[in-house]
C-alpha cells in the first residue's frame, strides 16, 4: 500500500497546486457555502471606521501635547500682567522712581561712600530676587491680595532704602565739607 501511495505521488509530481489562496479566501468560501445551504452568515465583516478615527485622534492628541510642551510660553512678567493688569502700571511707576534713585546713588559714589553704595546695591538685588519670588507665587495661584500688597511693600522698601542711603551720603558730604572748612593751614 505504501508503494501505491508513493507511486501515485511520483506520477503527479509537478502538477500539485502549491500556491497560497488569496487573502479572505476562507471567508468567501464559507459565505458561498452558507448561501448554497440557505443559512445566513452572522460573522459579516463590519466596516472598520474606528481605525482611521483612532489614528486621527492620536495624531491630534500628540499635536496638542507637543504644542503645550514646545509651544510659545509666556514670560513670568506676561503671566503676572495677565493675572493682575494693574501690576504693570504700578511696577512701571516704581521701577522708574527706583531707577532714577539708583542712578543718583551711583553718581554720588566716592571713595568715602563706596562701601555704602556697594552694600546698598547688593541689598537692592536681594529685594529684586524677593520680588521675582512674589511674582512666581502670584502666577502659581497664591492669595493675590496678600501677594500684591507684598509686592508694593517691596517697592516701597527699595525706595525707602535708597532715600535713606542718599540722605546718609549727603550727611557724609556735609561732614567732610565742615571738616575741610575748620582745617587751618
Amino acid at each position: 500500500m505504501k508503494d501505491n501511495i508513493d507511486h501515485l505521488f511520483e506520477r503527479f509530481r509537478g502538477e500539485f497546486d502549491i500556491e497560497e489562496p488569496q487573502s479572505g479566501h476562507r471567508e468567501r468560501f464559507l459565505e458561498k457555502l452558507n448561501q448554497a445551504n440557505g443559512t445566513v452568515s452572522i460573522n459579516k465583516k463590519r466596516p472598520t471606521w474606528w481605525k482611521p478615527l483612532s489614528i486621527a485622534a492620536s495624531v491630534a492628541l500628540v499635536a496638542l501635547l507637543g504644542y503645550q510642551a514646545f509651544g510659545p510660553t509666556l514670560s513670568l512678567k506676561e503671566q503676572v500682567v495677565e493675572i493682575a493688569p494693574e501690576v504693570s502700571k504700578t511696577e512701571f511707576y516704581f521701577a522708574n522712581v527706583i531707577e532714577q534713585q539708583v542712578q543718583q546713588l551711583k553718581d554720588e559714589k566716592t571713595p568715602e561712600t563706596a562701601q555704602l553704595v556697594d552694600d546698598t546695591l547688593a541689598q537692592l538685588q536681594r529685594l529684586q530676587k524677593d520680588y521675582t519670588a512674589l511674582e512666581r507665587d502670584l502666577v502659581n495661584g497664591g492669595d493675590s491680595k496678600i501677594i500684591l500688597n507684598a509686592m508694593i511693600i517691596n517697592f516701597q522698601t527699595r525706595i525707602d532704602l535708597l532715600k535713606e542711603v542718599l540722605s546718609q551720603i549727603e550727611n557724609i558730604k556735609n561732614l567732610k565739607s565742615q571738616k575741610d572748612e575748620s582745617f587751618i593751614i
